[in-house]
């Protein structure tokens, strides 16, 4: 995305648990930045988002990537993977956006090429907080493709 401040950020959240989409959506509505939010409930809903297969076939491409690792029938680390493996796909950013703490999934996270990793604060106020970070950082002052 050339200028994220005169264009939409198409944002794609990967996400399982129902409160944390709904402080995202809360935190993303009161940006500075218009952004799109699209959501992926589950592993598989993500990569056919993302490979744009069956009902997502006409989806628009995301400037980022909001990654859990803790999905259902696919993790963050088999989406990352796979979005780090395509072509089409490699360039988009991708915070991992996760309650773990545990070293071998920041390795394994870094090791995929994720873009951040961030842990998930358990307070409300921090959480919108880092949310808002994230903005800030990947959507006014980086430039994305």
């Amino acid at each position: 995305m050339e200028n994220q401040k005169n264009n939409l950020a198409h944002i794609l959240l990967v996400e399982d648990n129902e409160g944390d989409i709904l402080l995202t959506k809360e935190a993303f509505e009161a940006c500075k930045v218009k952004t799109e939010l699209s959501i992926a409930r589950n592993g598989q809903e993500a990569l056919d988002f993302l490979f744009k297969r069956g009902e997502y076939a006409n989806t628009k491409k995301p400037d980022l990537i909001l990654l859990d690792i803790n999905l259902p029938l696919f993790n963050g680390h088999e989406i990352l993977r796979q979005v780090k493996a395509d072509s089409n796909l490699k360039k988009i950013p991708v915070i991992m956006l996760t309650t773990s703490s545990n070293q071998k999934d920041i390795d394994e996270a870094y090791g995929n090429h994720c873009n951040s990793y961030v842990k998930k604060p358990l307070d409300i106020k921090e959480f919108l907080d880092a949310i808002t970070k994230i903005e800030e950082f990947w959507l006014m002052l980086t430039v994305l493709t």
